[in-house]
């Protein structure tokens, strides 16, 4: 059990923590949230000893053995594998005692510790090893090379290899997911649902969250508070809080009670469509979190842009590499405005590739690229926010962008991502990561993009700010691709997924948890040597006949989900106008005698607004009905 009663703590001036109690009972999984500097990693040395508290009780039982994920690794010439291998000390202690005693020619102290060497399963620890590295995406040739020839990011998956390969009672990971894909960390959340130990967790990704914890540890000025449940049931409970201000979250009540009504409609029709479902879910998880966030700084938005083509982009047959070796055969890919793209692919697999191609840095090799006459791009990269000129402040990075655009108005864009006050005006190189990240997305929405692509943009954000980035994509008319490992930010901003996988890309029939059956499928299908497993192996007839197949009916798809997302669009314009209709007959002036006419033309305009609603909405639910025949024909072709 670990224990805080009445812990105080001051670093310098500031006070992080004031008469906080905390218990944590064995085996209990807690993800520890609260605002930048509320003192989440304090904590963490709080219990690691490197802090003590000045004034209070900190108890930790004196056996449990620790593990933690280090932030720093110093570049060596030892191999990853060994690197990872060293965080096991018991097993590198017993090895190490074992080389000595062979030496010795001690037979006798030899065999002690082969017992030992047996009790701690010494003899798989290096497999193991090989597959937590696999799991985080190292293939296996790189196990072999040294710790130097990785960057930063890979350098802390083997940071975070080596604490979980420790055997321990307790398990402290502060942000394990931030340098992870999306498949890296389906992987860790499987690993540390079977960890039996204690396990504090600090993350921003409430979905990561949510599938691996039990309660939630919320630091708040000064305080810390334990919630039982995972992030989601921690929102709704502090929501109920905060909702006695109902004045601030009134206009997002309003707006749910919109999104409500819309829903009504649909589900009468199509109780059993995909798209009614997720849209339901999707409304549930909103009137959570709306009101735990109302107290955030964050309030931002992509502008819409001025000027759209249509098409924005069209690549057909075009292959896509480095030199004169090809990387990704054959895309076909067309990104039209509303367009919302999530890239789903194993490490590796060419996500990033092409990516590069959509926004130019790499070239067509062959097939044909068109780029629309008003395409403009606004591309988030971990390289953009690296290239950031730290000697600039915020204020001077737009101006440099829109010289024409006045102080005041460069002060109030800055302030919606939360760069209040003098902040502003601040040079960069004092900001932290999750700051220059938060800068990097404002430069993209101040030149109001008609194309968004990001590639992991939540790194280094908060829960409040991914959230605002959540709300301001939901309300983008743009085109959005995105590659991220943030599950939540997927499944509330994109609507179709496409696969990169063996040098191809298509399109992903399925959600998220089809995606996870799709990896689990995958690593069955392989053994570590990579060869095909022989239980899961067809014919190669079978399988180009069903491969034939599954073409057929994806290319009936693929349009036929245009139309549904284009009448999808007219229902909710036309949803609109009949509210704003609806608000102009309830005025009671309307009803005056002198405004008979313009009452005739508003009743007028009602009647035709509502066939026309109705019309749509009778055609969205038959293609609807077709779509999900289509869709039931490839889940029996699989």
């Amino acid at each position: 059990m670990i224990r805080l009663q009445q812990v105080n703590l001051h670093l310098g001036t500031k006070i992080i923590l004031q008469q906080a109690d905390l218990t944590v009972h064995d085996g209990h999984k807690l993800a520890v949230v609260g605002a930048n500097g509320a003192g989440k990693s304090t904590l963490f040395k709080l219990l690691l000893n490197q802090l003590v508290p000045d004034q209070g009780e900190l108890y930790l039982p004196k056996n449990w053995r620790i593990a933690h994920m280090a932030q720093e690794v110093a570049a060596s010439e030892q191999s990853a594998l060994d690197y990872v291998l060293d965080g096991h000390q018991e097993f590198r202690r017993i090895q190490n005692a074992m080389v000595a005693a062979e030496n010795a020619q001690d037979d006798l102290t030899l065999a002690s510790l082969h017992g030992e060497f047996e009790v701690i399963h010494g003899y798989q620890v290096a497999q193991l090893g090989q597959t937590m590295l696999a799991g985080l995406g190292f293939k296996q040739e790189q196990m072999s090379h040294p710790v130097s020839a990785f960057s930063g990011g890979w350098r802390m998956r083997l940071n975070l290899a080596k604490a979980l390969i420790m055997p321990s009672d307790l398990l402290l990971l502060d942000e394990p997911t931030n340098h992870l894909d999306l498949d890296a960390s389906l992987w860790l959340e499987s690993f540390l649902q079977k960890y039996r130990g204690t396990l504090l967790l600090i993350s921003h990704d409430r979905d990561f969250i949510d599938s691996v914890v039990d309660g939630i540890v919320h630091l708040h000025q000064q305080a810390i508070n334990l919630y039982s449940g995972n992030y989601a049931d921690f929102e709704r409970r502090r929501a109920e809080r905060l909702a006695q201000q109902q004045s601030l979250f009134e206009q997002q009540q309003a707006q749910i009670a919109h999104i409500e009504s819309f829903i009504e409609r649909f589900k009468a029709k199509a109780s059993k469509a995909k798209q009614a479902q997720s849209r339901v879910k999707a409304l549930e998880r909103m009137e959570r979190i709306a009101p735990a966030h109302v107290d955030s700084q964050f309030h931002f938005e992509f502008p819409n842009a001025d000027k759209y083509s249509d098409p924005l982009l069209n690549l057909q047959q075009v292959n896509i590499g480095y030199g004169d070796k090809v990387q990704l055969e054959s895309v076909n890919l067309s990104l039209r405005p509303g367009d919302r793209i999530g890239l789903l692919g194993a490490n590796g697999a060419g996500k990033s590739t092409l990516i590069k191609a959509i926004v130019g840095e790499l070239t067509a090799m062959q097939g044909e690229y068109f780029k629309g006459e008003y395409l403009a791009v606004g591309y988030f990269a971990q390289h953009q926010v690296d290239e950031l000129d730290l000697r600039l402040t915020p204020a001077e990075h737009l101006l440099a962008l829109k010289q024409d655009a006045s102080d005041q108005e460069i002060r109030n864009f800055l302030g919606g991502f939360g760069f209040h006050g003098d902040q502003a005006l601040e040079v960069c190189e004092t900001f932290s990561g999750g700051e220059l990240a938060r800068l990097a997305l404002a430069r993209i929405a101040w030149l109001k993009p008609n194309l968004l692509i990001l590639d992991e943009p939540t790194n280094h954000l908060d829960l409040d700010m991914r959230h605002a980035l959540t709300l301001a994509l939901q309300n983008y008319d743009g085109a959005i691709v995105v590659v991220s490992h943030d599950r939540h930010l997927l499944v509330n901003t994109v609507d179709q997924f496409y696969l990169v996988h063996q040098g191809q890309v298509s399109e992903f029939d399925g959600d998220l948890e089809d995606y996870r059956a799709f990896i689990k499928q995958s690593e069955d299908d392989n053994q570590e040597t990579g060869e095909p497993s022989k239980q899961t192996t067809n014919s190669a007839e079978a399988k180009k006949e069903k491969k034939r197949k599954e073409a057929e009916i994806r290319k009936s798809l693929s349009p036929l989900k245009k139309q549904v997302t284009k009448l999808e669009a007219q229902v909710e314009t036309l949803q609109a106008q009949m509210a704003e209709i609806e608000e102009q007959l309830a005025d009671t002036s309307l009803y005056e005698p002198a405004q008979k006419a313009q009452l005739q033309t508003v009743l007028g305009n009602q009647s035709q607004t509502k066939k026309q609603l109705d019309e749509d909405e009778e055609q969205w639910m038959m293609l609807l009905e077709e779509l999900e025949e289509l869709e039931a024909q490839l889940i029996q072709s699989d």
